[in-house]
Protein backbone atom coordinates (compact mmCIF):
# COMPACT_ATOMS: atom_id res chain seq x y z
CA UNK A 1 0.00 0.00 0.00
CA UNK A 2 1.13 3.33 -0.87
CA UNK A 3 1.26 6.47 1.50
CA UNK A 4 0.15 8.72 -1.48
CA UNK A 5 -2.61 8.25 -4.32
CA UNK A 6 -3.73 10.65 -7.69
CA UNK A 7 -7.02 9.65 -6.30
CA UNK A 8 -8.20 8.64 -2.98
CA UNK A 9 -11.82 7.48 -2.87
CA UNK A 10 -13.45 7.21 0.10
CA UNK A 11 -16.18 4.41 0.02
CA UNK A 12 -16.80 0.96 -1.80
CA UNK A 13 -20.17 1.10 -3.17
CA UNK A 14 -21.86 1.57 -6.28
CA UNK A 15 -20.36 5.02 -6.75
CA UNK A 16 -16.68 4.34 -6.03
CA UNK A 17 -16.32 1.20 -8.40
CA UNK A 18 -17.87 3.60 -10.68
CA UNK A 19 -15.55 6.54 -10.62
CA UNK A 20 -12.79 3.99 -9.64
CA UNK A 21 -13.35 2.45 -12.65
CA UNK A 22 -14.01 5.64 -14.71
CA UNK A 23 -10.44 6.83 -13.60
CA UNK A 24 -8.72 3.71 -14.66
CA UNK A 25 -10.27 3.86 -17.97
CA UNK A 26 -9.91 7.82 -18.88
CA UNK A 27 -6.00 6.96 -17.50
CA UNK A 28 -5.02 3.93 -19.21
CA UNK A 29 -4.41 2.57 -15.86
CA UNK A 30 -1.75 5.11 -14.77
CA UNK A 31 -3.41 7.13 -12.29
CA UNK A 32 -3.12 5.66 -8.51
CA UNK A 33 -6.14 4.97 -6.83
CA UNK A 34 -7.07 3.76 -3.27
CA UNK A 35 -10.39 3.02 -2.34
CA UNK A 36 -10.86 3.10 1.30
CA UNK A 37 -14.10 1.51 3.50
CA UNK A 38 -14.74 -1.26 5.42
CA UNK A 39 -17.47 -3.95 5.41
CA UNK A 40 -18.67 -6.04 2.20
CA UNK A 41 -17.66 -4.51 -1.43
CA UNK A 42 -20.03 -3.33 -3.09
CA UNK A 43 -22.04 -1.26 -0.70
CA UNK A 44 -25.74 -1.78 -0.04
CA UNK A 45 -27.37 -2.58 -3.10
CA UNK A 46 -25.78 -5.64 -3.62
CA UNK A 47 -25.48 -6.73 -0.47
CA UNK A 48 -28.28 -5.68 1.45
CA UNK A 49 -30.64 -3.52 -0.77
CA UNK A 50 -31.82 -4.35 -4.61
CA UNK A 51 -30.25 -7.82 -5.15
CA UNK A 52 -31.68 -8.95 -2.20
CA UNK A 53 -34.64 -7.54 -1.96
CA UNK A 54 -36.00 -8.35 -5.68
CA UNK A 55 -35.01 -12.30 -5.36
CA UNK A 56 -37.72 -12.18 -2.63
CA UNK A 57 -39.91 -10.83 -4.36
CA UNK A 58 -39.95 -12.38 -7.19
CA UNK A 59 -39.85 -15.49 -5.41
CA UNK A 60 -42.67 -14.57 -3.32
CA UNK A 61 -44.52 -13.43 -6.40
CA UNK A 62 -44.03 -17.08 -7.73
CA UNK A 63 -45.61 -18.29 -4.69
CA UNK A 64 -48.66 -16.30 -4.69
CA UNK A 65 -49.37 -16.79 -8.53
CA UNK A 66 -49.26 -20.40 -7.72
CA UNK A 67 -51.61 -19.80 -4.88
CA UNK A 68 -53.76 -17.47 -7.50
CA UNK A 69 -53.93 -18.50 -10.70
CA UNK A 70 -55.27 -15.43 -12.92
CA UNK A 71 -57.34 -17.70 -15.69
CA UNK A 72 -59.98 -19.98 -15.84
CA UNK A 73 -59.41 -23.25 -16.15
CA UNK A 74 -55.43 -23.38 -13.99
CA UNK A 75 -56.23 -24.71 -10.63
CA UNK A 76 -54.42 -23.56 -7.57
CA UNK A 77 -51.67 -24.87 -5.80
CA UNK A 78 -51.51 -24.89 -1.69
CA UNK A 79 -47.89 -24.33 -1.86
CA UNK A 80 -46.26 -23.56 1.37
CA UNK A 81 -43.16 -21.55 1.82
CA UNK A 82 -39.26 -23.03 3.25
CA UNK A 83 -38.23 -19.30 4.39
CA UNK A 84 -34.80 -21.42 5.53
CA UNK A 85 -34.30 -22.88 2.03
CA UNK A 86 -35.16 -19.84 0.41
CA UNK A 87 -32.99 -17.19 2.64
CA UNK A 88 -29.98 -19.54 2.22
CA UNK A 89 -30.79 -19.47 -1.97
CA UNK A 90 -30.63 -15.69 -1.18
CA UNK A 91 -27.54 -15.09 0.26
CA UNK A 92 -26.04 -17.47 -2.07
CA UNK A 93 -27.43 -14.98 -4.91
CA UNK A 94 -26.28 -12.12 -3.22
CA UNK A 95 -22.33 -13.80 -2.72
CA UNK A 96 -22.80 -14.81 -6.13
CA UNK A 97 -23.12 -11.30 -7.42
CA UNK A 98 -20.72 -9.34 -5.26
CA UNK A 99 -17.63 -12.16 -5.83
CA UNK A 100 -18.98 -11.69 -9.74
CA UNK A 101 -19.52 -7.74 -10.30
CA UNK A 102 -17.34 -6.60 -7.59
CA UNK A 103 -14.23 -8.72 -5.69
CA UNK A 104 -13.64 -10.07 -9.37
CA UNK A 105 -13.61 -7.11 -11.61
CA UNK A 106 -11.74 -5.03 -9.00
CA UNK A 107 -9.00 -7.80 -9.18
CA UNK A 108 -8.49 -6.91 -12.82
CA UNK A 109 -7.44 -3.28 -12.01
CA UNK A 110 -3.73 -3.31 -10.98
CA UNK A 111 -3.68 0.52 -9.76
CA UNK A 112 -6.43 0.03 -7.27
CA UNK A 113 -5.59 -0.76 -3.93
CA UNK A 114 -8.54 -1.59 -1.79
CA UNK A 115 -7.68 -0.37 1.99
CA UNK A 116 -9.99 -1.89 4.71
CA UNK A 117 -10.92 0.57 7.18
CA UNK A 118 -12.72 3.86 8.39
CA UNK A 119 -11.27 7.21 6.82
CA UNK A 120 -11.05 10.28 8.93
CA UNK A 121 -10.08 13.48 7.00
CA UNK A 122 -6.93 15.27 8.97
CA UNK A 123 -7.30 17.80 6.44
CA UNK A 124 -7.63 18.51 3.05
CA UNK A 125 -5.14 16.63 1.69
CA UNK A 126 -5.00 13.84 3.86
CA UNK A 127 -6.59 10.80 5.97
CA UNK A 128 -6.18 8.52 8.79
CA UNK A 129 -7.82 4.70 8.34
CA UNK A 130 -8.57 3.02 11.61
CA UNK A 131 -6.24 0.06 11.84
CA UNK A 132 -3.52 1.65 9.69
CA UNK A 133 -0.47 2.84 10.84
CA UNK A 134 0.27 5.34 8.03
CA UNK A 135 -2.14 8.51 6.87
CA UNK A 136 -2.96 8.15 3.23
CA UNK A 137 -2.71 11.54 1.19
CA UNK A 138 -4.55 12.30 -2.22
CA UNK A 139 -4.21 14.97 -4.87
CA UNK A 140 -7.81 14.34 -5.73
CA UNK A 141 -10.73 12.82 -3.46
CA UNK A 142 -13.97 11.21 -3.96
CA UNK A 143 -16.35 10.96 -1.06
CA UNK A 144 -18.78 7.61 -1.83
CA UNK A 145 -19.60 6.48 1.89
CA UNK A 146 -23.63 6.02 1.01
CA UNK A 147 -26.29 5.33 3.36
CA UNK A 148 -27.19 3.91 6.36
CA UNK A 149 -30.45 2.96 7.21
CA UNK A 150 -32.48 5.11 9.91
CA UNK A 151 -34.89 4.24 13.17
CA UNK A 152 -36.47 6.93 15.22
CA UNK A 153 -35.94 6.70 18.83
CA UNK A 154 -39.06 4.83 20.34
CA UNK A 155 -39.63 3.81 24.00
CA UNK A 156 -39.00 -0.25 24.40
CA UNK A 157 -38.23 -0.64 20.59
CA UNK A 158 -34.42 -1.42 21.21
CA UNK A 159 -35.70 -4.34 23.40
CA UNK A 160 -38.04 -5.77 20.69
CA UNK A 161 -35.49 -7.08 18.39
CA UNK A 162 -36.25 -5.54 15.68
CA UNK A 163 -35.27 -5.78 11.56
CA UNK A 164 -34.13 -3.66 9.39
CA UNK A 165 -33.76 -3.92 5.69
CA UNK A 166 -30.19 -4.91 6.56
CA UNK A 167 -30.84 -7.86 8.91
CA UNK A 168 -34.19 -8.99 7.38
CA UNK A 169 -32.60 -11.34 5.51
CA UNK A 170 -31.25 -13.31 8.40
CA UNK A 171 -34.91 -14.51 9.03
CA UNK A 172 -35.58 -18.49 9.13
CA UNK A 173 -39.07 -18.64 9.56
CA UNK A 174 -42.23 -16.60 8.36
CA UNK A 175 -43.20 -13.73 10.83
CA UNK A 176 -47.24 -14.57 11.58
CA UNK A 177 -47.89 -11.01 11.89
CA UNK A 178 -45.69 -8.20 10.70
CA UNK A 179 -45.34 -5.07 11.70
CA UNK A 180 -43.99 -2.37 8.90
CA UNK A 181 -43.42 0.68 9.95
CA UNK A 182 -42.78 3.12 7.50
CA UNK A 183 -44.77 2.79 3.72
CA UNK A 184 -42.04 4.32 1.76
CA UNK A 185 -39.85 1.59 -0.96
CA UNK A 186 -38.54 -0.07 1.34
CA UNK A 187 -41.23 -0.88 3.70
CA UNK A 188 -43.88 -1.69 0.39
CA UNK A 189 -41.71 -3.69 -1.49
CA UNK A 190 -40.63 -5.81 1.75
CA UNK A 191 -44.07 -5.63 3.13
CA UNK A 192 -45.48 -7.24 0.01
CA UNK A 193 -43.25 -9.94 -0.20
CA UNK A 194 -44.03 -11.05 3.27
CA UNK A 195 -47.82 -10.94 2.80
CA UNK A 196 -47.33 -12.98 0.11
CA UNK A 197 -45.24 -15.77 1.76
CA UNK A 198 -47.51 -15.83 4.19
CA UNK A 199 -47.28 -12.59 7.03
CA UNK A 200 -50.14 -10.59 8.54
CA UNK A 201 -48.99 -7.70 7.33
CA UNK A 202 -49.72 -4.32 9.09
CA UNK A 203 -48.05 -1.02 7.74
CA UNK A 204 -47.91 1.83 9.84
CA UNK A 205 -47.05 5.20 8.31
CA UNK A 206 -46.91 8.87 9.64
CA UNK A 207 -48.16 10.61 6.65
CA UNK A 208 -51.17 10.41 5.36
CA UNK A 209 -50.26 8.59 2.38
CA UNK A 210 -47.60 6.29 1.25
CA UNK A 211 -45.09 7.45 -1.37
CA UNK A 212 -45.84 11.26 -0.86
CA UNK A 213 -43.09 12.17 -3.88
CA UNK A 214 -45.22 10.02 -6.08
CA UNK A 215 -48.62 11.41 -8.09
CA UNK A 216 -51.49 11.04 -5.36
CA UNK A 217 -53.96 9.67 -7.50
CA UNK A 218 -50.90 6.66 -8.14
CA UNK A 219 -49.61 6.18 -4.33
CA UNK A 220 -53.60 5.88 -3.78
CA UNK A 221 -54.14 3.61 -6.36
CA UNK A 222 -50.74 1.21 -5.10
CA UNK A 223 -52.34 0.93 -1.66
CA UNK A 224 -55.47 -0.12 -2.34
CA UNK A 225 -54.06 -2.75 -5.04
CA UNK A 226 -52.12 -3.63 -1.73
CA UNK A 227 -55.04 -3.63 0.55
CA UNK A 228 -56.90 -6.05 -1.87
CA UNK A 229 -54.09 -8.45 -0.99
CA UNK A 230 -55.07 -8.33 2.48
CA UNK A 231 -52.12 -5.54 3.90
CA UNK A 232 -53.60 -3.17 6.22
CA UNK A 233 -52.52 0.43 6.41
CA UNK A 234 -52.40 2.76 9.68
CA UNK A 235 -51.86 5.96 8.54
CA UNK A 236 -51.58 9.56 9.70
CA UNK A 237 -50.05 7.27 12.42
CA UNK A 238 -46.94 7.16 14.91
CA UNK A 239 -45.42 4.75 17.21
CA UNK A 240 -45.51 5.93 21.15
CA UNK A 241 -43.37 2.78 22.09
CA UNK A 242 -43.22 -1.16 21.82
CA UNK A 243 -44.06 -3.12 24.93
CA UNK A 244 -42.85 -6.57 25.92
CA UNK A 245 -44.00 -8.87 23.68
CA UNK A 246 -44.01 -6.62 20.79
CA UNK A 247 -46.94 -5.32 21.39
CA UNK A 248 -46.93 -1.67 19.38
CA UNK A 249 -48.89 1.35 21.16
CA UNK A 250 -49.93 3.60 18.12
CA UNK A 251 -51.44 6.88 18.05
CA UNK A 252 -53.38 7.70 15.00
CA UNK A 253 -55.95 10.41 13.69
CA UNK A 254 -58.53 8.10 15.38
CA UNK A 255 -57.17 7.81 19.01
CA UNK A 256 -54.79 4.95 20.25
CA UNK A 257 -54.20 1.50 18.77
CA UNK A 258 -52.49 -1.40 20.41
CA UNK A 259 -50.74 -3.98 17.90
CA UNK A 260 -49.33 -7.28 18.53
CA UNK A 261 -47.28 -9.17 16.39
CA UNK A 262 -44.68 -11.52 16.07
CA UNK A 263 -41.68 -8.85 13.90
CA UNK A 264 -41.38 -5.62 13.44
CA UNK A 265 -39.70 -3.56 10.30
CA UNK A 266 -38.69 -0.71 10.99
CA UNK A 267 -38.38 1.33 7.01
CA UNK A 268 -38.67 4.76 7.98
CA UNK A 269 -35.65 5.60 5.60
CA UNK A 270 -31.96 5.88 5.22
CA UNK A 271 -29.56 8.75 6.25
CA UNK A 272 -26.06 9.89 4.64
CA UNK A 273 -23.08 8.36 6.01
CA UNK A 274 -21.05 11.43 7.40
CA UNK A 275 -20.20 10.87 10.97
CA UNK A 276 -16.80 10.29 11.66
CA UNK A 277 -15.21 11.47 8.32
CA UNK A 278 -13.98 14.74 10.07
CA UNK A 279 -15.82 16.75 7.29
CA UNK A 280 -14.76 20.06 8.92
CA UNK A 281 -11.02 19.82 8.78
CA UNK A 282 -11.32 19.03 5.02
CA UNK A 283 -13.20 22.41 4.05
CA UNK A 284 -16.13 19.94 3.46
CA UNK A 285 -19.64 21.56 4.19
CA UNK A 286 -22.34 19.32 4.58
CA UNK A 287 -25.72 18.94 7.04
CA UNK A 288 -27.63 15.80 8.15
CA UNK A 289 -29.20 15.91 4.76
CA UNK A 290 -25.65 14.96 3.02
CA UNK A 291 -22.84 16.73 1.90
CA UNK A 292 -23.38 19.76 -0.46
CA UNK A 293 -21.75 19.61 -4.26
CA UNK A 294 -22.42 21.45 -6.97
CA UNK A 295 -23.76 20.62 -10.60
CA UNK A 296 -20.03 19.16 -11.66
CA UNK A 297 -20.22 16.78 -7.90
CA UNK A 298 -17.35 19.31 -6.69
CA UNK A 299 -17.75 20.11 -2.55
CA UNK A 300 -16.64 23.27 -1.46
CA UNK A 301 -12.90 21.70 -1.09
CA UNK A 302 -12.60 21.97 -5.05
CA UNK A 303 -10.49 18.95 -4.74
CA UNK A 304 -12.93 16.98 -3.05
CA UNK A 305 -15.59 15.42 -4.85
CA UNK A 306 -18.57 13.52 -3.66
CA UNK A 307 -21.19 11.16 -5.22
CA UNK A 308 -24.11 8.95 -4.36
CA UNK A 309 -26.19 8.75 -1.47
CA UNK A 310 -23.66 10.40 0.70
CA UNK A 311 -24.89 13.84 -1.56
CA UNK A 312 -27.61 16.02 -0.21
CA UNK A 313 -30.11 15.09 -2.93
CA UNK A 314 -33.45 14.23 -3.48
CA UNK A 315 -32.90 10.70 -4.55
CA UNK A 316 -31.04 7.90 -2.93
CA UNK A 317 -30.82 5.00 -6.00
CA UNK A 318 -27.49 2.74 -6.63
CA UNK A 319 -28.10 3.87 -10.73
CA UNK A 320 -27.68 7.46 -9.45
CA UNK A 321 -24.81 6.79 -7.45
CA UNK A 322 -23.12 4.74 -10.19
CA UNK A 323 -23.36 7.97 -12.77
CA UNK A 324 -21.96 10.52 -10.22
CA UNK A 325 -19.40 8.27 -9.52
CA UNK A 326 -18.52 8.50 -13.60
CA UNK A 327 -19.26 11.90 -13.37
CA UNK A 328 -17.09 13.29 -10.54
CA UNK A 329 -13.95 11.00 -11.91
CA UNK A 330 -14.56 12.90 -15.77
CA UNK A 331 -14.63 16.05 -14.21
CA UNK A 332 -11.50 15.38 -12.18
CA UNK A 333 -9.71 14.29 -14.99
CA UNK A 334 -10.85 15.41 -18.34
CA UNK A 335 -12.34 18.95 -16.68
CA UNK A 336 -15.62 18.33 -18.68
CA UNK A 337 -18.13 19.97 -16.69
CA UNK A 338 -20.28 16.73 -17.34
CA UNK A 339 -23.75 16.74 -14.44
CA UNK A 340 -26.85 15.36 -13.94
CA UNK A 341 -29.98 16.12 -15.14
CA UNK A 342 -31.72 15.06 -12.07
CA UNK A 343 -35.13 15.19 -14.15
CA UNK A 344 -33.66 12.39 -16.17
CA UNK A 345 -33.51 10.45 -13.16
CA UNK A 346 -36.14 7.48 -12.96
CA UNK A 347 -37.30 5.57 -10.04
CA UNK A 348 -39.33 2.64 -9.05
CA UNK A 349 -40.84 0.74 -6.30
CA UNK A 350 -40.44 -3.13 -7.14
CA UNK A 351 -44.39 -3.79 -5.74
CA UNK A 352 -47.29 -5.88 -8.19
CA UNK A 353 -47.98 -3.85 -9.72
CA UNK A 354 -44.59 -1.58 -10.07
CA UNK A 355 -44.60 1.84 -9.78
CA UNK A 356 -42.03 4.28 -12.11
CA UNK A 357 -41.73 7.71 -12.33
CA UNK A 358 -39.46 10.32 -14.18
CA UNK A 359 -39.23 13.83 -14.15
CA UNK A 360 -41.80 16.32 -12.74
CA UNK A 361 -45.23 15.61 -11.13
CA UNK A 362 -48.45 17.94 -11.67
CA UNK A 363 -48.06 19.55 -8.79
CA UNK A 364 -44.36 19.98 -9.12
CA UNK A 365 -44.86 21.23 -12.71
CA UNK A 366 -47.65 24.00 -11.57
CA UNK A 367 -45.73 25.24 -8.47
CA UNK A 368 -42.50 26.01 -10.46
CA UNK A 369 -44.22 27.15 -13.92
CA UNK A 370 -47.72 28.44 -12.96
CA UNK A 371 -49.91 25.51 -14.45
CA UNK A 372 -49.27 22.27 -16.87
CA UNK A 373 -51.10 20.07 -19.49
CA UNK A 374 -51.35 16.48 -18.03
CA UNK A 375 -53.61 13.44 -19.05
CA UNK A 376 -53.85 10.01 -17.43
CA UNK A 377 -55.25 6.45 -18.35
CA UNK A 378 -56.54 3.13 -16.30
CA UNK A 379 -54.01 0.74 -16.92
CA UNK A 380 -57.84 -1.05 -17.98
CA UNK A 381 -57.55 0.35 -21.16
CA UNK A 382 -54.44 -1.04 -22.31
CA UNK A 383 -55.14 -4.52 -24.26
CA UNK A 384 -52.24 -6.19 -22.91
CA UNK A 385 -53.36 -5.30 -19.30
CA UNK A 386 -56.56 -7.46 -19.94
CA UNK A 387 -55.24 -10.19 -21.42
CA UNK A 388 -52.77 -10.38 -18.63
CA UNK A 389 -55.77 -9.99 -16.33
CA UNK A 390 -54.36 -7.19 -14.61
CA UNK A 391 -56.63 -3.84 -14.32
CA UNK A 392 -55.12 -2.39 -11.25
CA UNK A 393 -52.78 0.79 -12.59
CA UNK A 394 -52.60 4.27 -13.77
CA UNK A 395 -50.28 5.58 -16.51
CA UNK A 396 -50.16 9.70 -16.48
CA UNK A 397 -47.98 12.03 -18.61
CA UNK A 398 -47.18 15.66 -17.64
CA UNK A 399 -46.62 18.27 -20.19
CA UNK A 400 -45.15 21.73 -20.30
CA UNK A 401 -48.06 23.62 -22.53
CA UNK A 402 -45.60 26.19 -23.68
CA UNK A 403 -43.90 23.97 -26.12
CA UNK A 404 -45.90 20.32 -25.87
CA UNK A 405 -42.72 18.79 -24.49
CA UNK A 406 -42.87 15.87 -22.51
CA UNK A 407 -41.65 17.01 -18.43
CA UNK A 408 -42.70 13.97 -16.50
CA UNK A 409 -43.80 10.40 -17.18
CA UNK A 410 -45.52 7.70 -14.07
CA UNK A 411 -46.94 4.54 -14.42
CA UNK A 412 -48.44 1.80 -11.78
CA UNK A 413 -48.66 -1.20 -14.17
CA UNK A 414 -46.83 -4.81 -14.65
CA UNK A 415 -43.47 -4.32 -15.83
CA UNK A 416 -43.72 -0.34 -15.11
CA UNK A 417 -39.75 -0.52 -14.37
CA UNK A 418 -38.93 -1.61 -17.48
CA UNK A 419 -41.13 0.30 -19.81
CA UNK A 420 -40.42 3.97 -17.94
CA UNK A 421 -36.92 4.15 -20.36
CA UNK A 422 -39.56 5.48 -22.62
CA UNK A 423 -40.06 8.33 -20.16
CA UNK A 424 -36.35 9.03 -19.41
CA UNK A 425 -35.60 8.84 -23.37
CA UNK A 426 -38.41 11.50 -23.99
CA UNK A 427 -37.26 13.80 -21.60
CA UNK A 428 -33.63 13.56 -22.19
CA UNK A 429 -34.00 14.07 -25.60
CA UNK A 430 -36.97 17.15 -25.26
CA UNK A 431 -39.50 15.06 -26.76
CA UNK A 432 -42.97 16.43 -27.69
CA UNK A 433 -46.47 14.54 -27.35
CA UNK A 434 -46.54 14.50 -31.20
CA UNK A 435 -43.03 12.47 -31.08
CA UNK A 436 -44.49 10.15 -29.06
CA UNK A 437 -47.55 9.89 -31.44
CA UNK A 438 -45.42 9.67 -34.33
CA UNK A 439 -43.52 6.23 -32.67
CA UNK A 440 -45.42 3.08 -33.61
CA UNK A 441 -45.38 0.94 -30.28
CA UNK A 442 -45.27 -3.06 -30.61
CA UNK A 443 -48.83 -4.71 -29.93
CA UNK A 444 -49.71 -6.11 -26.92
CA UNK A 445 -47.83 -4.64 -24.75
CA UNK A 446 -47.67 -2.52 -21.48
CA UNK A 447 -45.55 -0.23 -22.38
CA UNK A 448 -48.33 1.09 -25.27
CA UNK A 449 -49.80 2.61 -22.22
CA UNK A 450 -47.73 5.40 -22.86
CA UNK A 451 -48.58 5.62 -26.69
CA UNK A 452 -52.28 5.77 -25.52
CA UNK A 453 -51.48 8.54 -22.69
CA UNK A 454 -50.00 10.54 -25.74
CA UNK A 455 -52.85 9.60 -27.72
CA UNK A 456 -55.43 10.86 -25.15
CA UNK A 457 -53.96 14.36 -25.56
CA UNK A 458 -55.82 14.37 -28.77
CA UNK A 459 -59.06 12.65 -28.82
CA UNK A 460 -60.99 10.26 -26.94
CA UNK A 461 -59.51 6.67 -27.22
CA UNK A 462 -62.73 4.98 -26.05
CA UNK A 463 -63.62 5.86 -29.65
CA UNK A 464 -60.36 4.44 -31.02
CA UNK A 465 -60.12 1.18 -32.79
CA UNK A 466 -57.39 -1.09 -31.86
CA UNK A 467 -53.82 0.20 -33.01
CA UNK A 468 -55.27 3.60 -34.23
CA UNK A 469 -51.84 5.69 -34.78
Amino acid sequence: MKREYDLVIIGRGAAAFSAAIKASEITSGQASIAMVGFGHLGGTCVNVGCVPSKYLIEASKMLFDQRNPRYPGIAPVAAEPNLKDLMGSLRDAVEGEREAKYEDVIRQYDNIDIVEGKATFKDGNEISVSGNAHNIRGYNFIIATGSSTTVPDIEGLGEAAYLTSDNIWDLDDVPGRLAVVGGGAIGLELGQAFSRLGSEVHVVEALPSILPQAEPEISTRLMESLAKEGIEFIMKARVLRVSTGKVIDIVTAEGRKELKVDAILMATGRAPNVSGLNLEAAGVKYSRKGIWVDSNMRTSNPRIYAAGDVVDQRLMLETLAAREGVIAATNIYEHANQSVNMMAVPWAVFTEPQLASVGFTEKEFTNANGGCSCRSLDLKSVPKARILREEDGLFKIVVDPRNDRIVGVHALSPYAAELIMEGVCAIQHGLTINDVLMSSHVFPTVSEGIKLTAQSFIRDISKMSCCME
